[in-house]
């Protein structure tokens, strides 16, 4: 089972506290983008054997969206940081970089 800390109000609990919202960082895209670019956004995502980002809400705490690092092979997590953020933060990369070295999540490392 997954354990989890909401970075916005920092309670930490087992994941059946949360739900899962699927991929983080997509992009996404709207009224006047090209054909290609929306089936992107709807049916295009990571599915990768290793380190994943994903999004969270704290459904039976604070209800807030919040990004989280993990393996999906061990489910170990790597942090968890606010769903504002455009990007994996460079310490929270820094650190899984430390524990698994060589990984890669789209264009990152």
């Amino acid at each position: 089972m997954l354990i989890l800390t909401c970075p916005v109000c920092g309670v930490t609990a087992e994941e059946t506290e949360f739900h899962g919202g699927g991929e983080a960082h997509l992009t996404r895209h709207g009224p006047g983008s090209s054909d290609d670019d929306f089936e992107d956004y709807l049916f295009m995502r990571e599915n990768p054997r290793g380190v994943h980002f994903e999004r969270w809400r704290h459904v039976y705490g604070c209800g807030k969206w919040f990004h989280a690092a993990r393996c999906t092979t061990t489910l170990e997590v790597f942090g968890t940081y606010p769903a504002q953020t455009t990007e994996p933060p460079k310490d929270l990369r820094a650190k899984i970089s430390k524990k698994r070295p060589g990984w890669t999540w789209k264009d990152l490392a």
